[in-house]
């Protein structure tokens, strides 16, 4: 009987470590040389108790960007970048290839996109000052031509923690979304830039570690773990003024920086990484409410709902999420007769408006009229939860 018992009791709990290891799907792996990529601090820090800052006499570690933006030669190898006004990388690819970074270079690349009102930037490469500065210009070039939806399609294994939080913070106040696709990653120090997008569509790895502080002038591991903490701190205070919780930065710690911790859908979903920016959210919902009304805030809500339930499959690649979505939101009324730019993924409608009948590769995108004939859902709406997400889908 007491055999029987045991042969009983770890045939459990072999069964219930399987259903862990499925439920969760995490998975942690070596990585060749996180200097190649990596979350990596250089910046100066105060250690309280200490003399002066370790490093340089520099006061703040993450500086402001500049009023106006440098347009000095910017040399932006090894990484590439490219804009295209098309969202359907499938059959469009990744557009014409960014070579020179001057005013009058990016302003030709993007002027094709004005009339569209839709620009994708490609990007692939190190987070690092020259991607924090393409950014800036690109979004400044934006700005201007007033190319309302923007598109971050990264790949990135990571680079240089302060290069992200400012790039980041310059993203987060430009209205972008991030894409990484099902051929692309996002690690390290490029978290930080997914979690700055208005609305972040995942399909590729995105996977986290230690951050590694290269210039640190530490020789125990308290004065090195002092220096992390303030580093840890600003990172903190980073995910959260931008929808991510600060539980990311401690996950960061506990895996070495020379393995790679990936992050399953669900924590992409728990840690606020995945779908709408909850900041940018709260931000919109009264604006919405004042402009659009009651009605389109609450289908857009139920839209958002029904979108994480039936279009996230597991493994699904990003041309076949924004299919789900572009055919399901025409349950929910959308695209809005009101406030059509305000629609979930209007971005494809903006290329509609410029006389673009088919995107998104496989599938014909409805008109903008068809949603405003089409306006009740055929959908019983369900009754509105004031406390659940929206999605901007900008």
């Amino acid at each position: 009987m007491c055999k029987r018992f045991s042969i009983l009791l770890l045939a459990s709990l072999l069964l219930l470590g399987c259903r862990a290891q499925d439920d969760t799907q995490a998975a942690t792996v070596e990585v060749a040389s996180p200097e190649e990529g990596g979350a990596v601090s250089t910046a100066p820090v105060q250690v309280d108790g200490a003399e002066p800052p370790l490093e340089a006499e520099v006061s703040e570690p993450v500086p402001d960007e500049p009023e106006g933006v440098d347009w000095s030669p910017l040399e932006l190898a090894p990484g590439v970048a490219s804009v295209s006004c098309e969202l359907d990388y499938v059959r469009e690819g990744d557009g014409a290839s960014l070579e020179t970074f001057d005013q009058a270079a990016v302003t030709a690349a993007l002027g094709e996109c004005a009339e569209r009102g839709v620009v994708r930037l490609r990007y692939s490469g190190k987070i690092n000052a020259a991607f924090a500065s393409l950014m800036q210009r690109v979004t400044e070039v934006a700005d201007t031509l007033d190319i309302g939806k923007r598109v971050l399609d990264i790949d990135s294994s990571g680079g240089m923690v302060e290069d992200a939080i400012r790039a980041g913070d310059r993203i987060a106040e430009s209205r972008w979304t991030v894409w990484v696709r099902e051929d692309a990653v996002c690690h390290s120090a490029c978290v930080f830039i997914l979690a700055a997008g208005d609305m972040r569509m995942v399909s590729g790895r995105i996977g986290i570690h230690r951050i590694i502080r290269m210039s640190s002038t530490a020789s125990t591991r308290l004065e090195l773990n002092r220096e992390l903490r303030v580093v840890y701190d600003r990172v903190r205070d980073y995910l959260e003024r931008n929808g991510a919780a600060t539980a990311v930065a401690d996950l960061m710690m506990a895996v070495p920086n020379r393995n790679l911790r990936l992050l399953t859908g669900d924590e992409l979903a728990l840690y606020g990484l995945d779908g709408i920016n909850p900041a940018q959210d709260d931000l919109d919902r009264l604006r919405l409410m004042r402009q659009c009304g009651e009605d389109f805030v609450s289908r857009r809500d139920a839209f958002v709902r029904a979108f994480d339930t039936s279009c996230k499959p597991a493994n699904a690649d990003l041309e076949t999420l924004n299919a789900c979505g572009l055919d399901l939101r025409k349950d929910y009324g959308f695209p809005d007769a009101t406030c059509p730019t305000e629609s979930p993924l209007s971005e494809f409608d903006a290329l509609l408006v410029a006389d673009k009948p088919e995107h998104m590769g496989r599938r014909a995108l409805t008109p903008v009229q068809e949603g405003e004939q089409g306006g009740q859902a055929r959908r019983e709406e369900p009754e509105r939860d004031d406390a659940s997400g929206d999605a901007d889908w900008r």
